[in-house]
């Protein structure tokens, strides 16, 4: 990650305002490398996926199809971009739990593949393939208890009645076509991913067993923790892990698993947060420093919504510009909008003045693609992973935000 100087900043201000995301680039490619070698090392037959909807920056997903990766997609809207961006439809898997079938059945008769969450969407794939003879390419995405406490809503309960009915009405028809079997579980923590692995490998010879079918795909979805700092793991209650961490207990799994198999499925991983995470920096100036009550406030000319943290401290640096400081001890800072919870760090102790800058790091998830344009129109995204300033996205103005409105 490249320090931000005074300079650089002062110069990126001078341009484009004082308040904007930073975006390594490098860094984003790099981590994608490291994970996808760590899975490899075990599995070569292992392809990342990258999940849109994590930071759907077109310089992000643009890296990703020029390293072979997939497109791992959850609207239409993230769809289209993947096809602006010329990923092959055979590289894009559609997720989530609701699908329109005017949007899925141009993409279905391209070559996609669509991971149904329900015995509706499965009914409604059928219609498009009885319109049609072409081969539809489904996956199923399969819902089951791995122990972490969490009974996610997410997928097709392997135990329910549902799941048996969508395998013996796939059984009848002529162009559905089983290409994936698909999990994804919320919790980050890598011990959960043996359960999630074995699980899967379960389904899987359950579904060749009873319906002869043997998919191309078996996805693990996400949910893998990236590079961050000491400090960051210590509020979430991470230990030291790497990606191997993750890659032991999913990709030589499943190497043991089809060691006998000449035609091996592929494993698919479905990362956004360990890959974007760290590649992004937000930065915002102090504006007011004020005592309520014995409290020290800190308001800045960002949001919370920017960085899109709640009930974590983000690593944060002061780059100092102002002569006059305080001393704070246990201040907050706080955020532009007029929410009483918006607070981007808590607890802050350090010299601090109005004027200064603040970068506060681990912003490249769900940042952007979550920020609405409450009070303040969203801030351009300025990559400096060429040795340059390189604004990918400029800052929204008032057209931006009213234009779909008749005023």
């Amino acid at each position: 990650m490249k320090i931000l100087s005074r300079e650089l900043l002062n110069t990126i201000v001078s341009k484009y305002g004082d308040s904007f995301y930073i975006l390594d680039s490098d860094v984003f490619a790099d981590n994608y490398k490291t994970l996808l070698s760590a899975f490899r090392k075990y599995y070569d037959k292992t392809q990342i996926a990258y999940s849109y909807k994590t930071n759907y920056i077109p310089e992000l997903c643009g890296i990703v199809n020029e390293m072979g990766g997939y497109a791992e997609v959850v609207s239409s809207m993230e769809q289209q971009l993947a096809s602006r961006l010329r990923v092959s439809p055979e590289r894009i898997i559609w997720n989530g739990p609701i699908k329109r079938e005017l949007d899925i059945e141009p993409f279905l008769l391209a070559g996609g593949t669509v991971n149904i969450d329900s015995w509706q969407d499965f009914c409604g794939i059928c219609k498009i393939a009885g319109r049609h003879r072409n081969i539809i390419n489904i996956g199923v995405r399969c819902n089951f208890s791995v122990g972490d406490g969490v009974d996610s809503r997410f997928g097709i309960d392997v135990n329910d009645t549902d799941f048996k009915k969508i395998f013996d009405a796939m059984a009848k028809t002529n162009n559905v076509h089983l290409k994936s079997l698909h999990i994804h579980f919320a919790n980050r923590h890598y011990e959960y991913w043996e359960h999630r692995t074995r699980g899967l490998l379960k389904i899987y010879e359950r579904v060749n067993k009873e319906y002869g079918l043997k998919p191309e795909i078996l996805d693990l979805g996400g949910g893998i923790s990236g590079p961050m700092p000491d400090e960051l793991k210590k509020q979430l209650g991470i230990g030291s892990f790497s990606y191997d961490d993750y890659a032991l207990r999913a990709a030589a799994l499943f190497s043991e698993y089809f060691k006998m198999e000449e035609d091996k499925p592929y494993l698919v991983i479905e990362p956004g947060t360990s890959v974007a995470a760290n590649c992004m920096r937000y930065v915002c100036r102090v504006e007011t420093i004020k005592n309520v009550r014995g409290k020290t406030i800190i308001t800045v000319n960002g949001s919370q919504k920017n960085i899109s943290m709640q009930g974590v401290n983000p690593p944060l640096d002061v780059i100092s510009l102002s002569h006059e400081k305080i001393d704070c001890n246990d201040a907050d800072i706080a955020g532009y909008t007029c929410v009483e919870n918006d607070y981007l760090y808590k607890h802050f102790n350090g010299r601090i003045g109005v004027g200064d800058y603040l970068v506060l790091g681990s912003c490249g998830s769900y940042s952007v693609v979550m920020k609405p344009p409450f009070i303040f129109p969203n801030v351009p995204i300025i990559d400096i992973s060429r040795g340059g300033i390189n604004v990918i996205k400029r800052a929204e103005c008032f057209e931006d935000i009213f234009k779909t409105y008749n005023i």
